[in-house]
């Protein structure tokens, strides 16, 4: 297969392949969705999915706050303006409401029926004077805390699509631009979304380049030739680029996820071909003819090289068994890339080495000396008991530090605090009371007939009163604010007003109630007035604080409130991201667990022993288990994006113990005894297994630099990996196969 004419015929095929992506140029979509992040086998998904139908989507909404640089908040001219801006955003298309303090009117029950008040007038400086003394009750809702900005909200189309969404987002920031004014802060799905989504596009572009950058520097200091430059990084480059095509073909949008997947792709394919071009060099060395050196690397290596990428694939592949969105399209899409690369690296790279003429400099086997190797394996051999300990040590160490690890995640931690989306999210936390979403589902229970019961709303009240206790002073929106608005209407709005009215002015306000229900877009309460909703915004506090909330929550409902007159489930946006932080330990059970069988069922069949498949697995978790403590080490807390490298991490440390225990049988296969087997194993395999360290390390560590969390944190994280999982292979693995002597004596025998 790896003659010279098969492999001129895969070649042409890879060309002809290559050059129909230039013909049939695949256009990227870049895409991020923080709802897949969603725990899809939950039943709390499918109760929001059916709140979200009865109610609204809770997340369809954008914060603009506005301050007036010239001087005074109410001042006329930059009410007027402000007021410009309100309208021309509500005349714009996927647009639904647009609610400020400028609009707000307060209805008045008189004498001669019901009228709407202008909660802000600045017709004239009287009327400004008055009223805009009169607004404390908006403090932390449509007026900033400290008085120095006006909130205008805007809800737009329910589920708006990425595309509308960019076309919205454009247009309103168009509106500010022409009106002369500058947002102070803006927060919300379609802000979030498309600034997202631009960093995503300038960090896969930047990362792109830096990988090749990167990967040509690494080959340079490696190889020290032209074939050993330019091969691999035409090999590497079509592979990318064949991954990505099928990708986009697939209709797989890019997301910020595939920010690191052109780094993976290359790095894992990059370690593969230095595995094939160590063994031709030394095949060359010894003086082998080139044809025959490149034939027989290439049979000789396909099958253990095929398992490392098969392991590494399935690694990310076993992602596809958690129950979240984005770890699913990561993981399936990335295994694939994965196995893509090893198809470009065996169609390209025979027929390239034949092309090419190869000429051995002496200076390639400078950056690992055998004789280095050999006074390791001499010195483990007679320190065995001692690193055997030491790493027992080091294991449990990490196991009681890694126990005591939070599982904790942020909305927005997958950016860095300095960003500008960070720092105006925190702008309306401390001003606004909150930009996160906090649902809550509301019915009656079977004591009351309606949520509007005055015993059912003295219930709501306690509710609301310890929301406000336990998660800020924002603004709460539910049945009892419409009953509120009306007690304060009945007042001649009165502020004061704006409470929980005696049972008699409850019964007084039924026929203003139905009027206000009627006019009424706030979608608080059903229509059969059985269910509704408590509605609010919070700081994102975190999932750990969030959770430890929520419970006392719960606690002060079990024990505070009358089950038989209320019932209330958390539901939204927020609470799924929360629980699906929170499932992190599932989530990783699954994705190693799959990961270690398909693994184990690999290696027991490579080598037909179950015990050698057990005690291969054992230096590959020893990593994992590593990664625990330099995580309490480093402050780095448990959440979706850091939980699922482990997988990742485990799928591509087992690469370097298969190739040293396939090298392995090799040498056994020729009767040498154990002991021999090991150290030549040690001294060949050793030299590939540590290059292939340095370039992954390398090629990870890249990623460190990515302002996303989750890129950041894989960079770091999978590069320790790589460090412990060299330790772990070249200074374990050989002494935990020692005591086997016999069993692979025998097994090998006859071979």
């Amino acid at each position: 297969m790896f003659s010279k004419t098969p492999a001129y015929l895969l070649l042409f095929f890879a060309f002809a392949l290559s050059f129909s992506l230039v013909v049939f140029q695949p256009i990227p979509q870049f895409n991020y969705d923080f709802e897949t992040f969603f725990p899809q086998d939950d039943e709390d998904l499918d109760f929001y999915q059916n709140f979200k139908k009865q109610f609204e989507n809770d997340n369809d909404y954008l914060l603009l706050a506005l301050d007036n640089p010239d001087g005074e908040l109410f001042r006329p001219d930059f009410l007027n303006r402000s007021m410009r801006i309100q309208e021309a955003i509500q005349q714009l298309d996927k647009i639904d409401t647009v609610i400020s303090i400028l609009n707000l009117e307060q209805p008045i029950i008189g004498v001669f029926g019901l009228r709407n008040r202008k909660v802000l007038d600045w017709n004239d400086e009287k009327s400004l004077d008055k009223t805009s003394k009169n607004l404390e009750q908006y403090r932390s809702g449509l007026i900033s805390k400290d008085g120095k900005s006006i909130l205008i909200y805007v809800r737009n189309a329910q589920n708006i699509s990425k595309t509308d969404g960019d076309i919205l987002y454009a247009a309103i920031k168009a509106v500010f631009k022409e009106q002369g004014i500058q947002p102070k802060a803006i927060a919300g799905k379609i802000q979030t979304q498309g600034d997202f989504v631009q960093l995503m596009q300038d960090e896969f572009g930047l990362f792109f380049g830096c990988s090749i950058v990167l990967m040509l520097i690494l080959l340079v200091l490696i190889f020290r030739s032209v074939w050993g430059v330019l091969i691999p990084l035409i090999v590497l480059i079509i592979g990318v680029a064949w991954a990505f095509g099928l990708l986009i073909f697939m209709g797989k949008p890019l997301d910020v996820m595939s920010v690191m997947q052109p780094t993976i792709f290359m790095i894992v394919g990059l370690s593969a071909l230095i595995h094939f071009f160590t063994h031709l060099i030394k095949k060359l060395k010894e003086g082998t003819v080139k044809e025959q050196a490149i034939r027989e690397v290439f049979n000789e290596l396909i099958v253990p090289v095929w398992l490392t990428i098969l392991t590494t694939s399935l690694g990310f592949i076993s992602l596809y068994f958690t129950s979240i969105p984005a770890l699913q399209d990561f993981g399936w899409s990335t295994g694939l890339g994965v196995l893509i690369m090893f198809g470009a690296l065996i169609l390209v790279a025979p027929g390239l080495l034949y092309l090419f003429p190869i000429t051995i400099s002496r200076v390639t086997d400078k950056l690992e000396r055998p004789s280095v190797l050999l006074f390791i394996f001499s010195w483990q051999l007679k320190h065995k008991k001692w690193i055997k300990f030491s790493f027992l040590g080091i294991t449990l160490a990490c196991i009681a530090l890694g126990s005591t690890l939070k599982i904790n995640g942020y909305l927005l931690d997958n950016l860095p605090l300095n960003h500008p989306i960070q720092q105006d999210f925190e702008y309306f936390n401390t001003q606004y009371g909150g930009s996160n979403p906090l649902e809550i589902y509301v019915a009656v229970g079977n004591g009351a007939t309606s949520l509007l019961d005055y015993e059912v709303l003295q219930e709501l009240e306690k509710v609301e009163n310890k929301i406000l206790e336990l998660f800020g002073e924002g603004q709460i929106i539910s049945p009892l604010t419409l009953v509120k608005s009306i007690n304060q209407a009945q007042n001649q709005g009165d502020p004061k007003a704006f409470t929980m009215p005696s049972r008699g002015q409850r019964q007084r306000m039924n026929q203003w109630l139905e009027v206000a229900l009627e006019k009424s877009d706030s979608k608080v309460i059903s229509k059969n007035r059985k269910s509704g909703r408590i509605s609010a915004r919070t700081p994102d506090l975190g999932s750990l604080k969030m959770t430890e909330l929520r419970d006392e929550l719960n606690q002060f409902v079990r024990e505070e409130i009358d089950s038989d007159l209320i019932y209330l489930r958390w539901t939204g946006t927020a609470h799924l991201i929360d629980k699906g932080h929170r499932s992190v330990t599932l989530q990783m059970a699954k994705g190693l667990g799959v990961a270690f069988l398909l693994v184990g069922i690999i290696v027991g069949f490579l080598f037909r022993s179950w015990r050698i498949s057990f005690l291969l697995l054992i230096p590959n978790f020893i990593p994992l288990i590593w990664l625990l403590g330099l995580m309490y080490l480093l402050g780095i807390e448990f959440k979706l994006t850091t939980a699922i490298l482990f997988t990742v991490a485990f799928g591509i440390a087992v690469d370097d113990s298969i190739h040293f225990m396939s090298r392995l049988k090799q040498e056994l296969s020729l009767g040498k005894n154990l002991i021999y087997a090991l150290k030549r194993t040690f001294l060949e395999t050793g030299k590939a297994i540590v290059l292939t360290t340095v370039i992954l390390t390398a090629g990870f560590s890249l990623l460190i630099f990515s302002q996303f969390g989750v890129t950041h944190f894989t960079g770091l994280l999978i590069s320790a990996s790589m460090i412990f999982a060299l330790l772990a292979d070249l200074m374990l693995l050989p002494l935990l196969l020692l005591p086997l002597k016999k069993m692979w004596e025998n097994k090998f025998k006859h071979a």
